[in-house]
């Protein structure tokens, strides 16, 4: 389908976009990679008067390090961040986890911030950046403001953006000594998962001091899996992260769509758990 018309600018500094995006109200889109964006249009599912194209910001690119953060730029393509030195070694779950997204072209051109702003629960990312604790750095106005990952995702395609702000960078803590697997569930290769799971686990003495796990589609945000994390303390062998894995699905709200049932997602999050968990800690 062909797009219907929009008017186009490309800042070349964060602020001269901020300007841009408060002259233009909700009538303006942010374009980062445009893997998410270019296909609402084709398919008229988002009418923008004005595409506010953010790709040649350098500011919003690159992976620094912050003291115990890590600082992820929104502009840097997923290519990038799986390559990133810094990122494979402090923040691995997302270097594996970007891995897995689409295919090498989608991953060329999308960008981490533009996959978290678009707000997609069944997009992998956003999951993953909720196990880790991430935060996400906005800049509008009135400055900058940091918004808790937890707090970002609002509803499905909804995020705690304003729509006069800029996503400028990911910071996401550094973490040591712990292990990492994401695992999702396709119908074909490159296609959204039908249900995915971030997990971070940190071990002592043989068992499993905490646990972090993301859940991706399996409701209208990406979700912890708090009763799973709970149960998962103290594990020490598989049997009892296969009961702890039991709980994954608690409190979810997964929806029905042509690919699974509620009860089907329900089933693959319990499923999917337990075998990254087991896989992170070199159980199973």
């Amino acid at each position: 389908m062909i797009p219907p018309a929009f008017d186009y600018a490309r800042p070349s500094s964060v602020d001269e976009a901020v300007r841009t995006l408060a002259e233009a109200g909700e009538d303006a889109k942010v374009l980062a990679g445009g893997q998410s964006l270019l296909p609402l249009l084709r398919l008229r599912l988002a009418f923008p008067e004005l595409v506010v194209d953010v790709g040649r910001i350098p500011e919003l690119r690159g992976v620094r390090e912050d003291g115990d953060t890590l600082v992820i730029g929104a502009m840097t393509t997923h290519h990038d961040v799986i390559r990133d030195p810094l990122v494979r070694r402090h923040a691995g779950l997302l270097a594996a986890a970007t891995a897995t997204v689409a295919d090498p072209a989608v991953r060329h051109r999308g960008t981490l911030g533009g996959s978290l702003a678009h707000a997609d629960p069944a997009g992998d990312l956003p999951a993953v950046v909720l196990a880790l604790d991430g935060e996400l750095v906005a800049v509008g106005p009135g400055g900058r403001r940091t918004i808790p990952a937890r707090e970002f995702f609002l509803d499905y395609l909804q995020s705690a953006l304003a729509p006069d702000e800029l996503l400028v960078e990911v910071r996401v803590p550094k973490k040591v000594g712990w292990s990492f697997h994401y695992e999702k569930f396709h119908r074909v290769a490159q296609a959204y998962a039908i249900v995915g799971v971030a997990a971070l686990v940190r071990r002592d003495d043989g068992h499993i001091a905490e646990a972090r796990v993301g859940l991706t589609n399996m409701g209208a945000t990406p979700l912890r899996a708090t009763a799973a994390e709970q149960a998962l303390a103290g594990a020490g062998d598989p049997q009892a992260v296969a009961r702890a894995a039991e709980a994954a699905a608690e409190g979810t709200q997964p929806s029905r769509d042509v690919s699974a049932s509620p009860e089907y997602r329900a089933h693959l999050a319990r499923v999917l758990t337990k075998r990254a968990v087991l896989t992170a800690t070199g159980m199973g």
